[in-house]
């Protein structure tokens, strides 16, 4: 059995999170942190868990006690946190905020996106969990990448629900604001594409071009650009991508299908799909699905996730099972809705 606690356990991620353990057959919660709502039931804060667990919030966090830790503070907090409190080093910690996904020989965490780094993910000690723009953008586009077809800019856009701004009540996130709403934000300026070059640059052939990090060089640097536009959506849940890829010659879409087949023949959670996507095929699931069309030299790719799940606590709990050996499905079978 494998003890777990969690931290910013009164968030979006946080009640998530208690919401896929407490059906998980191999694990046990010892504690879920909030300062601000210590002595209060689960249920109280995150309600669609009354009459699921008598659970309280805690504001004691006994590490002695458990296995692995689980982060769910907002950006910034993880590595402030630890300056302040010493986590017994025997005790896994997943960090699912953005502070050590980038590699530096300051940290030891590894990057956990299970469809390239399964085996460092089983062995690690400390994981970094990537963010949800990140995951979605990825798993369109790591096929392409391995195979060295990455030669030209990226074309990026790409629409998250409401929940991805997390709990806490801002102006873009009110309901009256959001409803019937539509609007771009962090324009070729999101934090996650960082970490995307950083894993193109790694799964890339030696003699293709680099991926220029745009955020720490700008756009003059020599190499090509992941030029991303996020959208804010009116939904609550899920993010839908879409990839325009030039490519040096025009493949047959045969061709480009049977790549994306086959890298992810043994992927737990990600899938190709031969017809075009729509976004409650994921939603409350941790699937990721991805869709290629070929139009001449360009190839238009389609992915999509539960920012929430795949993008967050689905693959925060697949990276734990891998972590203990357990089978990286478990816990994790959430179907998607039929309407």
């Amino acid at each position: 059995m494998v003890r777990v606690g969690i931290l910013g356990a009164a968030g979006y991620t946080g009640g998530e999170l208690i919401r896929l353990l407490l059906q998980h057959p191999e694990v046990q919660i010892i504690f879920a942190n909030s300062e601000s709502n210590a002595g209060n039931k689960v249920y109280d804060v995150h309600e669609g868990l009354i009459g699921d667990t008598e659970l309280e919030f805690s504001s004691d966090m006994p590490f002695d006690q458990v296995d692995v830790v689980f982060f769910c503070f907002g950006h910034g907090k993880s590595e402030a946190f630890l300056k302040e409190y010493n986590i017994p080093a025997n005790v896994k910690i997943i960090d699912l905020a953005q502070d050590f996904r980038i590699s530096a020989p300051t940290h030891d965490y590894v990057y956990g996106l299970p469809e390239i780094h399964r085996e460092a993910i089983a062995s690690c000690q400390h994981l970094a969990n990537p963010g949800c723009f990140a995951t979605c953008i990825q798993i369109g586009l790591l096929p392409l990448a391995k195979a060295g077809l990455l030669t030209s800019d990226i074309a990026v856009n790409a629409i998250t629900g409401s929940t991805g701004a997390g709990q806490k009540p801002s102006a873009s996130t009110h309901f009256s604001w959001r409803n019937n709403n539509f609007s771009v934000y962090k324009l070729f300026t999101h934090q996650h594409l960082h970490e995307i070059s950083q894993t193109l640059n790694e799964l890339k052939p030696a003699e293709a071009p680099r991926v220029v990090d745009t955020l720490n060089e700008g756009y003059e640097a020599e190499g090509i650009t992941v030029d991303f536009i996020p959208y804010r959506g009116d939904f609550a849940r899920g993010i839908f991508c879409t990839e325009v890829i030039t490519l040096k010659k025009a493949p047959a879409q045969d061709e480009i299908v049977s790549l994306y087949k086959q890298f992810y023949q043994d992927a737990a959670f990600t899938h190709y799909s031969d017809k075009a996507l729509d976004l409650k095929q994921v939603v409350n699931t941790n699937k990721g699905l991805v869709h290629v069309d070929v139009f001449g030299k360009k190839v238009v790719v389609t992915s999509m996730i539960d920012n929430l799940l795949k993008g967050a606590v689905g693959q925060a709990v697949q990276n734990m099972n891998i972590m203990f050996g357990i089978d990286e499905r478990t816990g994790l079978n959430l179907k998607a809705s039929a309407f």
